[in-house]
């Protein structure tokens, strides 16, 4: 099986936020393993599709990744 894409990871992470955070620190690992692969250093959210969009929401977020290593950015939308 081949390793997923940083696309495949973010999506893993949207399908997580909408399920409760379901195994969320998993997805965070695998996307964070995707970025490096990949040569990013950050991985860019859509706000429109989190469960919790505004800036508290997408406050935390911000640092929960950032706890677990993952820069996390929004797309302007």
């Amino acid at each position: 099986m081949s390793e997923p894409t940083v696309e495949d990871a973010t999506n893993r992470i949207y399908e997580s936020l909408q399920a409760d955070n379901a195994d969320i620190d998993v997805h965070i690992a695998t996307l964070k393993a995707a970025l490096t692969r990949a040569g990013l250093k950050e991985a860019t959210f859509d706000p429109a599709r989190l469960a919790h969009n505004n800036r508290s929401g997408r406050k935390l977020m911000q640092a929960y990744f950032r706890q677990r290593g993952v820069t996390v950015k929004y797309s302007a939308s």
